[in-house]
Formats: C-alpha cells, sequence, structure tokens
C-alpha cells in the first residue's frame, strides 16, 4: 500500500498543477476578414491585477491567517500553451496564480480578468491543494483495500489505488471549483468588478461530457453559485 499511496500522491501533484483549466485550447476557427483584437492589453492586465490582488490578500490574511497571502499574479508567454488559468506554490509557499496568453486573448473585459485571478486565489484560501492531496490519498487508499480484500494481487492493488487517487481528486476539484467561484465572486466584487458579469465567461466553456471524471462541474452550476454569492454581497 505504501507504493500506491506514493503513486496517487504523484498523480495528485500532477493533476493540481492543472487542476483548475478555464477553458480548452480553442477549436480552428474558419479564417476571418481581420483578427480579433484581444480585449486585454498589458496594461489593462497589470491595472486589474494591481486591484484585485490586495483584495485577495487581505481575505486570505482574514480567513487564513497561518497561509502565505502574497499572491505573484503571472503570465505563461508561451504561445503554444492553451488557454489555461490555475494556482499552484512555489518552492517557499508562496502562492502563484499562473494565467497563460491563450487565456488572456479570450477574455472579453475586465470582469472577465478580475474574476479568474479571484477564482484562482479563492483555490488558496481554501487550501484546495493539500485538501485535494488528502482526497486522492484517501481514494488511493479505500481503492487499494478494497482490492486486498478481494485477494487482488500486487499490481491489482497498484492498479486499484491508482485509480481510486483519480476518482478521488476529481470528485473534490468540483466542489472545489464551486467554492473557489463563490470565493472568487467576492474578492471581484470587493476590488470594484461585475462578477456577474465576468462568469459569463462559463458561456463559453462546454459542459463537461462525463461529470464523474471531469474536474469542473456544470457551467450553469457554476453560473448560479455566482449569483447566488452575489445577491447576498448586495443584501437580497
Amino acid at each position: 500500500m505504501r507504493a500506491a499511496l506514493r503513486l496517487a500522491q504523484m498523480l495528485a501533484a500532477t493533476a493540481l498543477l492543472s487542476a483548475c483549466a478555464t477553458l480548452p485550447a480553442p477549436e480552428a476557427a474558419a479564417p476571418a476578414t481581420a483578427p480579433r483584437q484581444p480585449a486585454i492589453s498589458p496594461d489593462i492586465f497589470l491595472a486589474v491585477a494591481g486591484d484585485v490582488e490586495p483584495v485577495a490578500e487581505a481575505l486570505c490574511r482574514a480567513e487564513t491567517p497561518d497561509q502565505d497571502c502574497d499572491f505573484a499574479i503571472l503570465v505563461d508567454r508561451d504561445p503554444r500553451v492553451p488557454a489555461n488559468a490555475f494556482q499552484t506554490l512555489d518552492r517557499n509557499g508562496r502562492p502563484v496564480i499562473i494565467l497563460t496568453l491563450g487565456l488572456i486573448a479570450i477574455l472579453d473585459n475586465p470582469d472577465e480578468l478580475a474574476f479568474v485571478i479571484s477564482h484562482e486565489a479563492g483555490h488558496h484560501i481554501a487550501r484546495h491543494i493539500p485538501e485535494q492531496r488528502r482526497s486522492a490519498a484517501e481514494g488511493a487508499r479505500v481503492f487499494g483495500e478494497m482490492a486486498m480484500a478481494g485477494g487482488a494481487d500486487r499490481r491489482t492493488v497498484a492498479r486499484a489505488a491508482e485509480l481510486g487517487a483519480f476518482v478521488g481528486a476529481r470528485t473534490y476539484s468540483r466542489s472545489a471549483e464551486l467554492e473557489a467561484d463563490a470565493i472568487g465572486t467576492v474578492i471581484a466584487f470587493r476590488a470594484g468588478y461585475d462578477p456577474e458579469n465576468g462568469a459569463r465567461l462559463f458561456s463559453r466553456l462546454p459542459d463537461p461530457e462525463m461529470p464523474l471524471l471531469s474536474t469542473h462541474p456544470p457551467n450553469a452550476e457554476r453560473m448560479a453559485v455566482v449569483r447566488r454569492t452575489l445577491a447576498s454581497l448586495r443584501g437580497r
């Protein structure tokens, strides 16, 4: 079981690095008469990040003062990387939010950018990285023990633990996305942006084809969370 659990931890770490894909890589489109001009210029990006980061940091320090709350907001400038955004930790435990150029290029307005950054900050505030690791390890343990109880050999037990880690991480990810949507709504609202307009980004997301194996919940469910949270913030 130790080997199986180590495998589960490796799988969970791999999943966490890309756990918060905001949009898939854009499909090839028919040639247009003129290329789409990005709505988010470098100056707008810096302005939005500058508005959101101190609000996210303040909420993080208020809710989880034992964590490092000094967010670094970075851009992956490799044009080959698909549209994506994720939160991770550097080697010193500092929270890092990374957006790819592909994602920035398809955002329609500053509200969407603010919501994406706020959503990723929400993952850190809610401690989703360590929680997802625990969920993956627990899934590996349960599936591995079930296989052992059934008399499976070592290789089958390891495969069962791998599947358990996968299911555990994916199951936790869906609930974590909704929690990050709610926290992100609070951050974006307090930073002066419209989270509902920002969350209209979901309308351009394909719904998960296989909900059990997806890391993301249905888009309508995510939008409903944003609207409920925003109504609460507005006192309705």
